[in-house]
């Protein structure tokens, strides 16, 4: 069963049951207020008149405001239960996964088809899967999400600090995100960093989106592959990479020099900054140079996880040429 723990609950006035249907194990939940004043005959409404209100109506400061967001089930959400654990989906994301034995394995739901399709990953790793079906998972994710019938419980990878990162990378770049918040964009930019090599990327623990669900989807199984560091101060971790003997480099598009040009150092350090905001100020006065991408066209700007791609494989040109 997919579902978190069955339960009911109540108090004087309200009264909510949480059910399991016995079909698909899908949780299910329903919620009421009693009022002893309240009519259990509601008389039929009129046609063409607005809907009347029966029984006793609450102080204008109990009525919950429509506006506010009201927080999800407990067996809902792309990325993270209530309870902290870490969901990954999709064919690419979970086969990794398995394949990653730093990733300890949780609870794995797979419909029939995704279960034939992963019968070597599960062999290998030595995983039983729970049978679900379509509908369980978009119960669980969301109907929008592209799960491809499976989806991973687990906990987050241990994370390594910056400083090993730096000192293991031996000239293959490293990526440094200055609070790019879409998932979509990290999860494409670690993809890239696969591709080419990088060492490894950098990210603050605040303003960066979970390292899961729609990133690991959108990084399709590179999540597995390179290391993530977060950092609390942005600006001293990039002085501390400077004191390394990492040459930090700045991409906006109003860089002084193209990075094509630019005199290419022993280890470079990527410094990318969210779409529209750019490069915070502190972050672009503390990097070792600022540099522009060469373009040829009407538009003069790329999406930050294009701008990553093209930076990615410049140096992999260089490091493999000898600079």
């Amino acid at each position: 069963m997919i579902g978190r723990e069955v339960s009911h609950r109540g108090t004087a006035d309200t009264s909510v049951a949480v059910a399991a249907c016995p079909r698909n194990g899908i949780a299910f939940a329903a919620a009421w207020r009693y009022d002893p004043g309240m009519s259990t005959d509601r008389p039929r409404r009129p046609h063409g008149r607005p809907p009347q209100r029966y029984g006793k109506s609450r102080p204008a400061g109990d009525r919950p405001d429509a506006r506010e967001k009201q927080a999800p089930p407990r067996w809902m959400g792309g990325d993270a239960d209530a309870d902290g654990v870490v969901l990954i989906y999709g064919v690419h994301p979970v086969e990794a996964a398995l394949a990653n034995p730093a990733r300890k394995i949780g609870k794995l739901y797979l419909t029939e088809n995704a279960e034939n399709r992963m019968q070597a990953a599960l062999t290998a790793r030595g995983v039983t899967a729970e049978r679900v079906t379509p509908r369980d998972l978009d119960n669980r994710l969301g109907a929008d999400t592209v799960h491809q019938g499976m989806l991973l419980e687990t906990e987050p990878l241990i994370e390594l600090p910056m400083n090993a990162l730096a000192r293991t990378a031996r000239g293959r770049p490293l990526i440094v995100l200055d609070q790019v918040t879409d998932p979509h964009n990290v999860g494409a930019i670690l993809r890239s960093a696969a591709v080419f090599g990088a060492a490894g990327v950098v990210m603050t623990r605040r303003n960066s989106p979970p390292l899961a669900g729609t990133l690991a989807k959108s990084a399709s199984g590179a999540l597995e592959l390179i290391p993530v560091a977060r950092v609390q101060n942005l600006a001293r971790s990039l002085e501390d990479l400077k004191a390394a003997g990492c040459t930090v480099i700045g991409l906006d598009g109003e860089g002084s020099e193209t990075l094509d040009e630019t005199a290419w150092p022993e280890q470079p350090v990527f410094v990318l900054g969210a779409e529209g905001k750019g490069l915070r100020q502190l972050t672009r006065e503390t990097c070792s140079r600022v540099c522009r991408i060469a373009t040829d066209g009407q538009l003069a700007s790329l999406n930050v996880s294009n701008a990553a791609a093209v930076a990615l494989h410049l140096a992999h040109i260089r490091r493999v040429k000898g600079g």
